[in-house]
């Protein structure tokens, strides 16, 4: 076996254990690195406030400190490995989880280079370490439940797009007229500033930080209110129709092979009339 030979079976075997969710070992290995993400991001709440974290002067703060370290080691080797093992076709550096993997990895290094840095660059760096709990998306795309929901997204996509579309002409009309009617006064300072107060008013938000003055200002928020109350359910009745669609089309494709009825929920083992053993759905729960 020549070098390249052994080279080539190494990426392979990282390829499958990092990538390949149709292997079990493929799932655990999302399923550890999943998992140290969100440990990663509770340390991120637990830890004391302000840049003690990267000046240490107490034992706890210590103790954190070195988690980091730990932490940014290991999604440092995962993102090493990954570009790898990657075949050069798929771009995995400039996929979304590939930023996002970079982007977790970055702060520490960042303020060891730089560390005279301001403190609110050194908590904006901080900050950007919560990205970990978007490696939970990577886990979630396996599940044939979160891609009934995302086919639903992207079935109902040119009505959501649609419906979007009207509020935000009617945000721009009624953040116009309010700043007509108030003449600049009680918060309506500018055009955007009155169309940030109908985005509140249209969500029945109601901070209550701008407010009209006026009779007529007052009756076109009551309209708004009214108008949001109406039209707020209108995407989750879009996607509740779309889902339903997606779930009938599952139960139909599970068809018994002993009696060839359909109709089975997607968790369903065993067929209902028969009891015999349903064939699992396409890319779920295999395993080699």
């Amino acid at each position: 076996m020549t070098i390249n030979t052994a080279v080539l079976g190494w990426r392979q075997r990282s390829y499958r254990l990092l990538f390949d969710n149709h292997f079990r070992s493929g799932r655990r290995m999302e399923t550890f690195w999943v998992s140290t993400a969100l440990l990663s991001v509770v340390l991120l709440f637990l830890e004391p406030g302000g840049s003690a974290l990267y000046f240490p002067g107490q034992e706890a703060i210590y103790l954190f400190f070195w988690a980091e370290v730990v932490f940014t080691a290991i999604f440092t080797l995962e993102y090493l490995l990954r570009l790898w093992c990657t075949p050069r076709e798929q771009h995995y550096a400039f996929s979304f989880f590939g930023v996002v993997d970079l982007l977790t990895v970055l702060p520490l290094y960042i303020i060891w280079l730089f560390p005279h840095m301001t403190v609110e660059f050194v908590m904006l760096l901080r900050v950007l370490r919560i990205l970990r709990v978007l490696r939970v998306l990577k886990l979630l795309r396996y599940m044939s439940e979160m891609g009934m929901i995302w086919r639903s997204i992207k079935l109902a996509r040119h009505k959501l797009a649609m419906f979007f579309g009207f509020v935000a002409v009617v945000l721009c009309v009624f953040g116009g007229l309010m700043y007509a009617v108030e003449g600049g006064t009680g918060g309506f300072t500018s055009l955007a500033a009155s169309v940030y107060w109908a985005v509140v008013t249209l969500t029945t938000v109601g901070y209550g930080d701008i407010v009209p003055h006026t009779p007529v200002g007052r009756l076109l928020t009551s309209v708004l209110i009214l108008l949001g109350y109406s039209i707020i359910a209108v995407p989750t009745g879009i996607l509740t129709a779309y889902m339903s669609q997606e779930l009938q089309r599952n139960r139909e494709r599970r068809n018994c092979e002993q009696c060839q009825r359909g109709g089975h929920e997607t968790e369903a083992l065993f067929c209902k009339y028969c009891g015999f053993a349903l064939p699992l759905l396409s890319g779920k729960h295999r395993q080699k």
